[in-house]
């Protein structure tokens, strides 16, 4: 898909309606969702107005996305913004507290696809599988991941990539280092 150059920095606006758009929802169904109006909601997507903390709660919950996720990144230099994302400014994508630490490397989440930088602590896993409507690739940039597709099992190790096609996963770190991925996922789920 062919995209114009951002013409202005994408905000928090730009986020929701990408959110929105690849969940299939309406603005009538969310702002129904929300308990708002389509107009104000239309105004936050727009970058017109802006929710409180609280909508912002409700909102990420209405997309199961981290509240982190809506917060944004550190503001770049304006020529930047939209095509840059120094190593110090990428955005959390939740707590980090499960042994999983997510950033995102794309500027927005306006595109088609979002790719994540995911760090695994070692003697960490994912306890129950996870099923998401998208497709992913990773490759495993350092450390080995155990790694479970449907019925499948892997051992991953640095180099090697895999692909999830909406089918339940789940991982492990038993190793004593880290394992650092990067990840494409279409559409966007954060």
């Amino acid at each position: 898909m062919n995209h114009a150059p951002p013409d202005r920095p994408q905000g928090l606006g730009a986020d929701l309606r990408a959110l929105r758009r690849a969940r299939g929802l309406t603005l009538a169904e969310l702002a129904e969702t929300l308990g708002r109006s389509v107009g104000w909601l239309s105004q936050v997507e727009r970058d017109m107005s802006e929710p409180s903390i609280a909508d912002l709660r409700q909102i990420a919950a209405c997309f199961d996305v981290p509240l982190s996720l809506l917060f944004g990144a550190a503001r770049a230099p304006a020529e930047e913004q939209g095509y840059v994302v120094r190593a110090g400014a990428r955005r959390p994508m939740g707590p980090g507290d499960d042994g999983l630490v997510e950033e995102l490397l794309s500027p927005d989440l306006t595109d088609d696809f979002e790719v994540i930088h995911s760090t695994f602590h070692p003697g960490t896993r994912l306890e129950t599988a996870t099923q998401r409507p998208t497709q992913e690739l990773a490759y495993l940039v350092t450390g080995r991941l155990d790694l479970e597709i449907g019925t499948r099992a892997f051992t991953i190790d640095s180099g090697d990539t895999f692909r999830i096609r909406g089918e339940p996963f789940r991982w492990a770190n038993p190793y004593a280092e880290l394992a650092v991925a990067i990840w494409v996922i279409a559409p966007p789920v954060y």
